[in-house]
């Protein structure tokens, strides 16, 4: 356990430890890149993509392997429950009511962490992504203005196939994941990035440097996620079906042009092949 874990409470130690335990008869997990070592010990956004109600289990395991602790921003229901909630709240994690009220207060106890010097993990999605191709789809502008307001470092990280191990409409079906799952044992990958996202050369007016910013990290994103796609650029080599396909939020990449905004239902999409993408 790396030292930045060993800061972390105890709660979210027990955690860490804990995600690689559940994750092991479940997949098994490939982590690649780390945090670079200019990054340990200071203020750094991590900022993933979304594909899975699994995918936090799985950050959470990859992390412990290369020896970090981030503070990671999740959504209000969690904080909610009997005893998640009080795991998450012993743990130090940020809570995020979206669509409320509250969900403002995020921001500011993101940046106050990040002015201590913490690590903070953030999904720029806002939510599971809805890109038909499962590529990251257009981010929310809450991690640009976190990076600009507490002056920290953005590094992407990617995480793929999660979506074999729990889709979609978890926990809709929750028993026959598992099993299958357990059966199986598909790879699922994270990959740390390289290098931050260079936001250098971003200007203007806050609101404009934000939506330049998050264009930025959006693509450092897709960036270190495509070393985890070979052979499977355009659609996954297994789609899951349970997922509703919303086109309103893609987002151009090579290749590809961007579809007009339209919704597909969750039923439509199962019942036949999802979109290919344009010429």
């Amino acid at each position: 356990m790396g030292r930045a874990s060993r800061r972390a409470p105890l709660m979210w130690r027990f955690m860490l430890v804990l995600a690689r335990l559940l994750v092991l008869p479940l997949c098994r997990l490939r982590v690649s890149g780390r945090v670079p070592d200019d990054l340990l010990g200071g203020p750094v956004i991590l900022a993933a993509n979304h594909v899975s109600p699994f995918d936090p289990i799985v950050m959470t395991a990859a992390c412990q392997r290369v020896g970090i602790a981030p503070k990671f921003l999740a959504t209000g229901g969690i904080f909610d429950a009997p005893v998640a909630g009080a795991a998450m709240r012993a743990a130090g994690h940020i809570r995020v009511d979206r669509n409320t009220a509250r969900v403002a207060d995020a921001l500011p106890a993101a940046v106050q962490a990040l002015r201590d010097g913490e690590m903070v993990l953030v999904y720029p999605e806002g939510r599971i992504g809805l890109d038909p191709w499962m590529w990251p789809e257009r981010g929310k502008t809450g991690v640009a203005r976190m990076a600009d307001l507490a002056g920290a470092p953005v590094l992407p990280v990617a995480q793929w196939n999660a979506h074999t191990v729990l889709p979609y409409t978890t926990p809709v079906g929750l028993g026959r994941s598992l099993l299958r799952a357990l059966r199986r044992r598909p790879e699922v990958f994270v990959r740390f990035g390289e290098k931050p996202v260079d936001l250098s050369g971003v200007t203007g007016t806050p609101g404009a440097r934000a939506m330049k910013a998050t264009r930025l990290i959006m693509e450092g994103i897709d960036e270190t996620l495509a070393a985890l796609r070979a052979g499977e650029m355009e659609l996954p080599r297994e789609v899951d079906r349970t997922r509703a396909v919303d086109n309103s939020r893609v987002r151009p990449r090579p290749g590809r042009a961007a579809l007009p905004g339209s919704r597909t239902t969750r039923a439509e999409s199962a019942a036949g092949p999802l979109p290919q993408p344009e010429d």
